[in-house]
Parts: C-alpha cells; sequence; structure tokens
C-alpha cells in the first residue's frame, strides 16, 4: 500500500476522491458540459506513486495540477498539490460511449502527490502553480472553482466513508496537456501569498 506524508506522520489512503470539471476554463478547453451537479471518480491506492510517468502501458498520460486534501477524523487536516494523470483519448473514446473512465484515470501510477503541510484556520485562500521546464503553464485559484473544498467533503461524505488518510482532489484550471519525457515538472502552492510548498519531479 502507497503512503502520503502529512508533516512528520505517514498516513496511508484507502482511495483518492477526484472532482472533475470544477474550474469553468477547464471545462470550455476540453469542449465539455457545465455539469449540473459535482462530478466525482475515484482512484484507489495502487494508483498512487512517485514517479511521474509520461506513458501507461502504450497510452500517452496528460497532466492535470490539483489542489489536494488529506481527511483525518472526517474533517480536512492537510493540503497539498497532485497531478491527476489521465489517458486523454481513451478518456474521449469512453465518454463518447457514455462508459465509465477508470481505464483512463484510475490505472496504477496515475496519480503523483506532493508531500502535504497541516491545514489552519488561517488558509481558506489557495493560489498554485505548475511549471514545465520553468514555464508557468497552469495556475489554479481556490476563488475560481465551482465547488469549494468543505462543500466537496460534505457531499462526498453524503454516501461514501471517507477513512484516515484519504486524499480528496478539488479539479484542476485550464493549461492542461500531454506529459513529456525528460521535462522537469514543478508545483508550488500558496496561501495569504505566502509559499506553503514547492516539490519537482523529472518525467519518465
Amino acid at each position: 500500500m502507497h503512503s502520503i506524508k502529512l508533516v512528520s506522520e505517514k498516513l496511508t489512503p484507502s482511495k483518492v476522491v477526484c472532482v472533475g470539471r470544477n474550474y469553468t476554463a477547464h471545462i470550455t478547453e476540453l469542449n465539455n458540459e457545465t455539469p449540473d451537479q459535482m462530478v466525482l471518480f475515484n482512484k484507489p491506492n495502487s494508483a498512487i506513486t512517485d514517479t511521474l510517468f509520461a506513458a501507461h502501458n502504450g497510452d500517452t498520460l496528460h497532466y492535470e495540477t490539483e489542489l489536494c486534501f488529506v481527511v483525518k477524523n472526517k474533517k480536512l487536516v492537510g493540503v497539498g498539490l497532485g497531478l491527476d494523470l489521465t489517458k486523454r483519448t481513451v478518456q474521449s473514446k469512453l465518454k463518447n460511449k457514455g462508459l465509465p473512465w477508470e481505464r483512463a484515470k484510475a490505472f496504477d501510477g496515475s496519480v503523483i502527490l506532493s508531500d502535504f503541510v497541516e491545514l489552519t484556520d488561517e488558509m481558506q485562500h489557495f493560489k498554485f502553480e505548475l511549471k514545465i521546464n520553468n514555464e508557468v503553464i497552469q495556475q489554479g485559484d481556490s476563488h475560481f472553482m465551482l465547488y469549494k473544498p468543505e462543500s466537496i467533503l460534505q457531499e462526498i461524505s453524503e454516501f461514501m466513508s471517507l477513512e484516515d488518510g484519504d486524499i480528496i482532489m478539488t479539479g484542476t484550471p485550464a493549461g492542461v496537456g500531454e506529459v513529456t519525457a525528460d521535462c522537469i515538472f514543478k508545483v508550488a502552492l500558496y496561501t495569504n501569498e505566502q509559499c506553503l510548498l514547492e516539490q519537482q519531479w523529472c518525467a519518465n
């Protein structure tokens, strides 16, 4: 089982719960419809990896940078960043047929996570960015999320139990694209103009 790090504590998520279509600009760039209710899907523990892959079983992967939260005692206790890796071509074919997304979203190695920092009451607003080879590619702002973190937690909890260590990924802003091998991906998370964390990975 794969673990994540919250400050000095190791936690083992049973699952990663993801929100789809949570930023209007990202909905537009993929020509999707704005949903009338929250779009949710799961990734299993086996999806978590420390290695950023450019492909999986011959399928090209696309990156989506997301604000992430750790759940403990049914509350959001930690915040970090993650890359939701997607087989975009596979996903498009599945959506066109009205089929589930698991083959495109829940495969082994489909989520890579930063370390997490402790969430405090002062942290009400977040900004984050992804740089690829030192060029800013994605920028996110929690003000522009259609569904805010606490409302996401509440809706998930209405129909699914969240165990200690489970991760919530809150959706991606515009700017998604293909992972290219040997490129350096660097993420940074800010609150109240203060940098909470930075992390980078080299794509394989």
